[in-house]
């Protein structure tokens, strides 16, 4: 078998059999096949596409590439989320501690930011002593005894992915859809959860700009996770606006919290409930409608809550933080943006707020750069509010004051206010299935 074969038959849009993709994945991980080979293959992909019989197939041996997850030693069904990614989404903090309050597991392994999108783990280790990094044995007994774990990624998960990703960010190919499929599922299915819920993200701060591509990975993903025995569901939800209010870390915790404690921004709130209640649903917890009262029960109850508290002093993090978000470190410097013209906030370029932060100091350009987790931005007001000329837009917060000036300068440009309110947009749009498409909106 020779890739240069594989390569002639994926560019005349033929499909490669599973043993084909199988020779081809290992010998690319084994240094066996170059990388200008394999950047002429995945180009072929790119302008021919995948089959349903491929992406599976393709997806398994990048799944099998490295270490599969065995889950066992956890009691009960485990159910996994994966966000694509996005501006102000702090959403695994609210739902794995009410999905644990519900009674179903969540052993979730998350990655860190990098660029305008923050990550789950830099979040969590805004929270003094929280330990991201737990032996097998220690991430199993947290969950099995909180009902929930977040840790970071294993250094030896899906390594093939890690490859073909850093071939793609530099071939033009990272918006492949069968190749983005490829690449989160790889890893959802090594992680080893017994269920796979995805939050697809649309709009201005997403990977997919539209409702329609949004859709069309959410299904090709569905279908691998189902066809590889996993219960899968996928929500497509917006991301044409920052969700909730914080962006930042120590930030994005303190806003899980309030929402834990029934008191966050509704929009998030709302993000939360669908989320939750869909794990619940893949759980076998129920219907829907019932799920989302399971959801709404233990908020009110503040078992949520509790859930969180103990999850942070089960690895290690001081949990009087959490208890008292006012302990959190804060920025020393804060600078107020205020709206240069009376009018409706129309639009918010969700990217650019979060490049905002990322200037302040609260991401990386590169994975190994120091972050600031008290930096962040806080936004007051959001699309379809109206403002006067004056108001206060946002509160941005840093440990130095040189970098207000061109972080405000972004800031501007990414709000736009005109006279007339634009109508508003739904927060979820469809739901995926195996059994098909629902639309929400």
């Amino acid at each position: 078998m020779r890739m240069y074969d594989l390569i002639m038959k994926k560019r005349n849009g033929e499909s490669l059999t599973r043993e084909e993709i199988q020779f081809m994945i290992r010998e690319y991980v084994a240094d066996n096949i170059p990388d200008y080979q394999m950047s002429a293959f995945l180009m072929a992909v790119y302008f021919q596409g995948m089959s349903e019989e491929e992406t599976l197939a393709m997806t398994q041996e990048v799944a099998h590439s490295g270490e599969m997850v065995d889950l066992t030693a956890i009691q009960g069904v485990t159910v996994d989320k994966h966000s694509t990614g996005g501006v102000g989404d702090k959403t695994s903090l609210i739902i794995g501690p009410i999905v644990a309050a519900c009674d179903v597991k969540v052993a979730k392994m998350s990655g860190r930011g990098l660029g305008h999108t923050g990550g789950t783990v830099d979040k969590l280790e805004s929270i003094p002593g929280f330990q991201t990094t737990l032996t097998r044995e220690s991430f199993f007994d947290v969950v099995n005894k909180v009902g929930f774990s977040i840790i970071g990624q294993s250094g030896n998960l899906a390594p093939a992915d890690k490859k073909l990703y850093a071939l793609r960010d530099v071939t033009a190919t990272v918006d492949s859809i069968p190749l983005i499929a490829v690449s989160v599922m790889s890893k959802k299915l090594a992680a080893g959860n017994d269920c796979i819920l995805l939050d697809v993200k649309t709009g201005s701060g997403a990977f997919m700009k539209t409702v329609e591509d949004a859709i069309t990975l959410a299904k090709e993903m569905v279908a691998i996770g189902e066809n590889a025995g996993r219960k899968t569901v996928a929500l497509i939800t917006d991301m044409d606006i920052p969700l909730g209010h914080n962006i930042g870390n120590s930030l994005e915790v303190i806003e899980a919290v309030d929402t834990l404690r029934g008191h966050g921004p509704a929009d998030l709130t709302e993000v939360c409930v669908d989320l939750a209640a869909n794990m619940l649903f893949l759980g076998g917890k129920g219907s829907l409608t019932k799920c989302k009262t399971m959801v709404r029960e233990v908020i009110d109850s503040g078992e949520a809550f509790n859930r969180l508290v103990a999850m942070v002093e089960a690895q290690g993090g001081d949990s009087a933080v959490i208890l008292d978000t006012d302990k959190f470190a804060k920025a020393p410097y804060a600078h107020e943006v205020k709206a240069l013209k009376t009018g409706y906030i129309t639009s918010m370029d969700t990217e650019s707020c979060g490049i905002v932060s990322f200037m302040l100091g609260a991401g990386r350009e590169t994975k190994d750069s120091e972050i600031d987790y008290s930096a962040g931005l806080i936004l007051h007001k959001k699309v379809g509010d109206f403002v006067k000329e004056g108001d206060s837009l946002a509160t941005m917060y840093a440990s130095r004051e040189e970098l207000f000036p061109e972080a405000k300068k972004r800031y501007e440009k990414a709000v736009r206010i005109e006279d007339d309110r634009e109508d508003e947009k739904p927060l979820v749009y469809a739901r995926v299935t195996k059994d098909g498409i629902e639309r929400l909106a």
